[in-house]
């Protein structure tokens, strides 16, 4: 359980050179959104650092984050991160199974307590013990069991984060996220389906560097990955603010990449990291490969309306849409853009489009 090398010796054990390690610290340094100079104290740090104990638990879940996890190319940060963390219990990727299984996760709270992290996807059914059972140990039962000395709680994915899938109507087993049980521990939500790998990792690196979790936001999701929405940052932004939109996945405007907000896109209420950071070693992501944004980060993602819908009427261009049912109505589109028009006079601008969050009054 655990390691007793430094991060340092474990690379160079690997063949990682200094200079390797130095770009790399650099590029955490960037992904986190932090400034150049703290570079040097992230490569300070993480070399003095010894492996973490991590028990990692899957409920209801799909295994979809730990397939998005291991799927890397060599190298990346994320096997360098994976390279230097003691995964101890992981119900997909552990060698030892039955009673072996249940006595690692046991030993390694045991041997690093108050120190371990538990990362956990999946929801948890508090409908009836019975609907999802590891070891005949309930998944209510082993997360609070698991929980009590660890460090830090990071709840990875959609499910763990907000109930995902599991918890749609009619939320048959009485899902809940983490967040609704565990209080006592830092609680960090890494919301996707699945998350983006790097946003994982570089949470991780971002408490083994600073000892504190990265800053996070309402819904307490790191704010260097979920401060802005998809919208924001969406290359094809420049076509929804002239107001050319595809009408079909195959029409010109389609081919010519023109915005696909009437197709459903809801990366204007959806806050991720897709359009930068991006999947697949940072070679594309959905909107780019022709699909709109599903709001899979989002709370309640899959009861919001059709994926298809559009979301409401935008402020880009002079035209009409009937998505208005995506957000409820077509009442609920004109409020959006009365709304819309009362945001702008105040703001003096002329571009923005009132999101879900506007009238639900979330950040």
């Amino acid at each position: 359980m655990g390691n007793n090398k430094t991060l340092s010796e474990v690379l160079r054990s690997r063949g990682v050179s200094r200079r390797g390690f130095l770009k790399y610290c650099a590029g955490l340094a960037s992904i986190l959104a932090l400034p150049p100079a703290l570079a040097p104290r992230i490569a300070a740090a993480l070399e003095s650092q010894r492996r973490p104990s991590v028990i990692w638990l899957s409920f209801q879940e799909c295994t979809g984050c730990t397939e998005a996890l291991t799927r890397s190319h060599a190298p990346t940060l994320e096997e360098l991160i994976l390279n230097v963390i003691s995964l101890d219990y992981h119900h997909t990727l552990q060698a030892a199974s039955g009673h072996a299984a249940e006595a690692a996760r046991e030993q390694a709270m045991h041997d690093n307590k108050g120190k371990y992290l538990v990362l956990v996807d999946g929801s948890i059914p508090l409908g009836n013990p019975g609907f999802s059972t590891i070891a005949g140990i309930s998944n209510k039962d082993m997360l609070m069991d698991t929980v009590k000395d660890a460090a830090a709680v990071v709840s990875i994915g959609t499910c763990a984060a907000f109930g995902g899938l599991p918890k749609a109507n009619p939320n048959p087993t009485g899902a809940v996220a983490v967040s609704d049980l565990v209080k006592d521990k830092p609680v960090i939500n890494v919301p996707g389906c699945p998350p983006i790998p790097v946003v994982m990792t570089a949470v991780l690196a971002h408490y083994l560097t600073f000892g504190t979790l990265p800053e996070l936001d309402a819904r307490g999701r790191p704010k260097a990955f979920y401060g802005e929405t998809i919208h924001d940052r969406c290359y094809r932004r420049t076509f929804y603010d002239q107001g050319k939109f595809a009408k079909g996945f195959d029409d010109e405007g389609a081919r010519k990449g023109w915005c696909l907000f009437e197709l459903g896109c809801k990366g204007p209420v959806t806050y991720n990291a897709c359009a930068t950071v991006k999947w697949n070693d940072g070679v594309s992501f959905p909107i780019q490969a022709g699909h709109g944004c599903i709001g899979c980060s989002q709370p309640d993602f899959w009861d919001a309306g059709g994926f298809y819908d559009a979301l409401s009427i935008p402020t880009g261009g002079s035209y009409t849409t009937a998505g208005a049912a995506a957000v409820g109505g077509v009442a609920v589109g004109a409020v959006m853009a009365v709304a819309n028009s009362a945001k702008r006079k105040k703001a003096g601008a002329t571009r923005e489009p009132v999101t879900l969050e506007d009238l639900k009054g979330e950040g």
